[in-house]
């Protein structure tokens, strides 16, 4: 039998999922709002349709470096959903998620390091461009707006997690299951991505954010007192909850009936 990991190695494994992920994924924001089209229609420079291909082959390639160790869970949203759902070690919630965070945390820094000449050449005083690391609502003066659409973007995404990795549905190959979680997330961003930029992951957003601040970054919807950092943590672990529990008490309840 192979035993198993260590919560370090777990943890390491988280880290290093989580950092690729972000790399990808704030890398990818990083090329349309730093290298914008010259020719209308053009997407090799960018586009939002980049932005979300690139966030959702970043969660797939997160996936895939951390699955074997630690299930790759790379999200507290979805760690807090395993441990009230599938019996997830409640004393690891904590640690996996200061691992996620400090993980994108660290991605957020390289990728700044690799595109520090353009930001100098695009915003020389860091003051329009915070949003390459992070998330902003789209109505500021409706919090309630962003809430409800991280919530409702999160929820998909448990939702969608628990029916393709649930032994009793019919799930894809172990192999496979990394990329159709990355389309999910592609559909997310698709159809849920303009109210506040669908971080659906507290790690995703947060530790970018702190690296924003540190930076020196200006509107960065934490040290600016605009509060915009508390929708994308509590909007995507109630949604998790909420989608987990609609799959648990909807859906796994009756495959499991049907597979005696």
């Amino acid at each position: 039998m192979t035993p198993k990991p260590s919560l370090a190695a777990e943890l390491l494994a988280e880290f290093l999922g989580t950092f690729v992920l972000i790399l990808f994924g704030t890398g990818v924001v990083a090329m349309v709002v730093l290298f914008p089209a010259k020719n209308p229609g053009e997407l090799i420079h960018g586009g939002y349709t980049n932005i979300t291909l690139g966030w959702g082959l970043a969660v797939t390639m997160g996936i895939y470096i951390a699955g074997k160790i630690s299930g790759a869970h790379l999200n507290p949203a979805v760690t807090l959903s395993l441990a009230v759902f599938r019996g997830f070690p409640w004393r690891n919630v904590i640690p996996y998620s200061l691992a996620q965070t400090a993980g994108a945390f660290l991605a957020a820094a390289v990728v700044y390091w690799n595109y520090l000449p353009a930001f100098r050449q695009v915003d020389p005083g860091l003051e329009k461009t915070a949003g390459v690391f992070t998330t902003f609502p789209a109505f500021p003066s409706l919090p309630s707006a962003g809430f409800l659409d991280q919530v409702i973007g999160t929820a998909l995404l448990l939702l969608l997690i628990f029916a393709i990795t649930d032994e009793f549905n019919s799930p894809p190959g172990a192999n496979l299951t990394p990329l159709m979680i990355g389309l999910v997330v592609v559909a997310i961003g698709m159809s849920f991505g303009g109210m506040h930029g669908y971080p659906i992951n507290p790690a995703r957003d947060f530790g970018p954010r702190l690296f924003t601040v540190i930076a020196g970054f200006r509107n960065n919807g934490f040290s600016d007192g605009s509060h915009a950092w508390l929708v994308p943590i509590a909007g995507p672990l109630v949604g998790g909850l909420l989608g987990a529990a609609v799959y648990d008490f909807g859906i796994r309840r009756m495959v499991r009936n049907s597979a005696r």
